[in-house]
């Protein structure tokens, strides 16, 4: 117990004094996975409006393949996505591996899924005759899209909360292809493990609560979107 308060109370220390390390990989663990975050929404959210609404042989299989995806091993992701960028793989010629943007291809590997699954399912449950009344108004193929969407947009910021939890959270993907290189690819999980690993657990615990701030403060914010945009 007295670990955990001399972590809290490190972690405290750290962001009063702004302490310059810190500061520094909690805003790559930002930049690394918001962007991330930002990349599975623009991919994920139109493919999974188009697995809900379309009908199309393979349907279920697609379907199957992202509802498998949300629970994907990060550790499986690090592994192709180093067997890609290595320097020797099919794109090693890109010279991407230990940078922060193979950090952020590895995280939108896993985030993709996840935004994918709740907007096919947010899409999926709402009233068929929604859809049929806005056929009905004249609407354009586009215009429905967009008019389900503000319809699910509970379920869409869900998606986007969930997919940005996925992707800040994990470490064995951002830890494989981004080395934990300080200075340049230590982010918040990394340095967690790594300094559990030293057992220099005080410092571990330290972080670890600034990580959640980090998670609880961005939530916070969406969540505040999410819940206003319910009266409207």
């Amino acid at each position: 117990m007295d670990l955990v308060v001399e972590g809290i109370a490190k972690a405290l220390r750290l962001l009063v004094t702004a302490d310059r390390e810190v500061v520094r990989i909690s805003l790559l663990t930002l930049r690394v996975s918001g962007l991330a975050t930002l990349l599975a929404v623009v991919t994920g959210v139109p493919l999974g409006t188009a697995l809900a609404l379309s009908t199309f042989r393979g349907r279920k299989i697609s379907a199957t393949i992202v509802n498998t995806g949300m629970g994907l091993p990060p550790v499986v992701v690090g592994l192709w996505v180093s067997i890609l960028l290595w320097r020797y793989g099919p794109l090693g010629f890109l010279h991407l591996m230990y940078t922060p943007t193979a950090m952020v291809i590895a995280q939108w590997m896993i985030a993709l899924p996840i935004v994918t699954g709740f907007t096919m399912a947010g899409i999926g449950q709402l009233d068929p005759g929604v859809r049929l009344q806005i056929l009905s108004l004249g609407a354009s193929r586009l215009q429905l899209v967009w008019a389900l969407l503000r319809e699910a947009r509970l379920s869409v910021l869900a998606a986007v909360m969930a997919g940005f939890g996925g992707a800040i959270s994990e470490v064995g993907a951002s830890m494989m292809v981004g080395g934990n290189v300080m200075g340049q690819t230590r982010v918040l999980t990394t340095a967690t493990a790594m300094e559990a690993a030293r057992g220099h657990f005080d410092t571990a615990i330290a972080l670890s609560v600034i990580l959640l701030a980090l998670a609880f403060g961005v939530t916070f914010g969406l969540t505040h979107i999410q819940q206003k945009g319910r009266h409207t």
